[in-house]
């Protein structure tokens, strides 16, 4: 006679150390706990990780930003994945609320690597069996997986955010370049706003370096709301900002999902030619980091939902109604 084991299913959260405040923020959303980690760094800088209890047929989810130093938080994810995978662990879903290397997904010359690919296929050998992220720089990256890859959407709590402290009555949406028109046409049609674009050109031998040439749209006189995925070192936003007023913007709101803020960003977002900046903390930001006009707004409620949605096997894509 067979032995049958009556059906059931665990969750786990666990966290890497860049960002701790994030994932205790979600696992109180869900009512548990962080799955205990002894985690250090040898001398040479080498990492280890351990988990200090039995994980065992759990269905898991390892939460890690990547802020700088990027390279170390990487490796310290695959670590955990990997002694996950080695733990037993019955399905394990890596949580990356920025993507690693997600501007790098296409080679522009020849000889260059297409890293964001690379990455996908580290976290899959190590173990990986889902991925989980929010908003790709390229919606491409979900097929490096070969997986379920949940890509979740910020713009509904930045968008309604801003509609709510700003109001929408003067405002226009800004795409920084035309490679986000799509994006800030979905931020308009929420919005029930126009939509203005910057037109740029960027050196591709000179990195975080743009020059604006001009302005599709009418801006004058309109509060502009900038739109994007991530401010790095904040240059595009402050030229784009700079054009904006120069045109005649009454004020000038800047939107992100990911405040990467590399020096000197800070400094430049906090010139005052742009009047706010709201973003979400997918990103550890640090003192040195925050200025006056900065709001920064919790992804962890969506992190939770897509988390819950996985594991009782319901759609992740009904946290989206319309872009699914």
């Amino acid at each position: 006679m067979a032995i049958e084991k009556p059906a059931s299913k665990q969750m786990v959260i666990a966290s890497g150390r860049a960002h701790q405040s994030l994932a205790q923020e979600v696992a109180e959303i869900l009512k548990t706990e962080l799955v205990p980690v002894t985690a250090y760094d040898f001398a040479n800088g080498e990492t280890f990780v351990r988990y200090e209890r039995s994980v065992r047929g759990v269905d898991a989810f390892i939460i890690q930003a990547h802020p700088n130093p990027i390279n170390h938080w990487v490796m310290e994810h695959l670590l955990m994945v990997d002694a996950m995978k080695r733990a037993s662990a019955k399905r394990i879903t890596v949580v990356a609320p920025f993507f690693p290397y997600a501007r790098q997904d296409k080679k522009h010359k020849g000889r260059e690597p297409i890293s964001a690919r690379l990455v996908t296929d580290l976290y899959r050998t190590a173990g990986a069996d889902r991925l989980m992220s929010v908003d790709l720089h390229s919606p491409q990256i979900q097929g490096f997986f070969d997986g379920p890859v949940d890509h979740l959407w910020a713009l509904p709590i930045l968008a309604d955010y801003v509609g709510e402290k700003f109001g929408t009555d003067k405002l226009t949406v800004v795409s920084p370049d035309s490679g986000r028109v799509r994006v800030a046409d979905i931020w308009a049609d929420r919005l029930a706003t126009p939509l203005a674009i910057v037109h740029k050109r960027r050196d591709p031998d000179k990195p975080n370096q743009v020059q604006v040439n001009e302005i599709v749209g009418q801006v004058e006189g309109r509060d502009c709301l900038i739109v994007d995925d991530m401010i790095d070192t904040g240059g595009t936003i402050l030229a784009a900002a700079k054009a904006l007023k120069e045109n005649g913007a009454a004020r000038v709101i800047v939107a992100a999902t990911h405040a990467v803020f590399s020096p000197p960003a800070s400094e430049r977002l906090n010139d005052p030619v742009i009047d706010a900046v709201v973003v979400t903390n997918t990103l550890p930001i640090t003192p040195d980091k925050e200025f006056e006009t900065l709001h920064v707004l919790s992804i962890a409620p969506l992190i939770a939902k897509a988390i819950a949605a996985v594991f009782y096997d319901d759609s992740v894509n009904s946290l989206f109604p319309g872009h699914a």
